[in-house]
């Protein structure tokens, strides 16, 4: 049975799979759709390694 956390990253990882999709058929927004891509796999990798982890002040 799959954690709250597993879940999330797994939902954020297919989050970011949808931006590179919509990147490769749309030049004009590839730029955008990959930055948002990479965010996403960002917080999946933070919500897997400390899924109770504090983000530094002032993000």
């Amino acid at each position: 049975m799959a954690t709250h956390a597993e879940l999330a990253a797994r939902l954020l990882r297919d989050a970011a799979f949808f931006f590179r999709t919509v990147a490769e058929q749309n030049p004009v927004l590839k730029d955008q759709m990959e930055e948002n891509a990479t965010v996403f796999e960002q917080v999946a990798n933070m919500v897997e390694v400390d899924p109770l982890g504090h983000l530094p002040d002032g993000e």
